[in-house]
């Protein structure tokens, strides 16, 4: 059973940055795709960014150019560096994974717990 554990979480003023980690307990992480997905209150989770297993990331428009995924297979983790971050970022953040990129985007196997991303004006 694939686990997901995220930390990093917390608060930043706007404009400020925020590094989320999401450690996998599957020994095959390097061949999943990855992705983050964000949650905030009273809206429906949301796709925000995903990685193939080749490095291949996709990005919504609202966070292209401000956030940033990345994987190190050696620590089987992957990152989600948030940068210029606005009030509108303010969600749970959720880790997840699949063994194919179109798995991540659609209905992801395997998801994190979920970490507090809250950001103030």
């Amino acid at each position: 059973q694939v686990q997901l554990v995220e930390s990093g979480g917390g608060s930043a003023q706007a404009g400020g940055s925020l590094r989320l980690s999401c450690a996998v307990s599957e020994r095959t992480f390097s061949t999943y795709a990855m992705g983050w997905f964000r949650q905030a209150p009273g809206k429906e989770r949301e796709f925000v960014v995903a990685i193939s297993w080749t490095g291949t990331t996709v990005y919504i428009a609202s966070v292209k150019g401000r956030f940033t995924i990345s994987r190190d297979t050696d620590k089987n983790t992957v990152y989600l560096q948030m940068d210029t971050l606005e009030p509108e970022d303010t969600a749970v953040y959720y880790c997840a994974a699949d063994p194919a990129l179109a798995g991540v985007f659609r209905n992801p196997a395997y998801w994190g717990q979920g970490t507090q991303v809250t950001v103030s004006s």
